[in-house]
């Protein structure tokens, strides 16, 4: 099995439902997204996925989080912004577009979200 992983930055203001407490108010992260991807299998150059090609991917997925209200964008409209269901977000998401891309080849394996320097949470299946 291969892996390969990028990492990449954003910042984007939430505020939680259902919860008591500071992080019921808006407030604001830097956060950080580290996208793993697992293969069994190189294409004909010996890459499980070209890191530029990666970085493609999440490009637009953080072009529209970055520097926004995650509770105004589906699907945190109804979905609770957590560390938790953000890096969900980025798994389904980058997941979907490597299934057209690499006709299955590749998947994600995991996706962890940092929402400060020490507090993470990380989604896979």
């Amino acid at each position: 099995m291969y892996e390969v992983t990028v990492e990449a930055d954003f910042s984007s203001g939430h505020y939680l439902r259902n919860y008591k407490g500071k992080c019921e108010n808006p407030h604001g992260h830097n956060y950080r997204v580290r996208v793993t991807l697992a293969g069994e299998v190189l294409d004909e150059a010996g890459l499980l996925l070209d890191f530029r090609l990666l970085k493609q991917v999440l490009r637009p997925l953080i072009e529209r989080i970055d520097h926004q209200m995650l509770n105004d964008l589906e699907p945190f409209t109804t979905l609770n912004p957590s560390a938790e269901n953000i890096a969900k977000y980025f798994y389904d998401q980058t997941n979907q577009q490597l299934k057209g891309m690499t006709a299955g080849r590749v998947r994600v394996k995991d996706c962890t979200i940092w929402e400060t320097d020490t507090t993470t949470a990380t989604y896979y299946e």
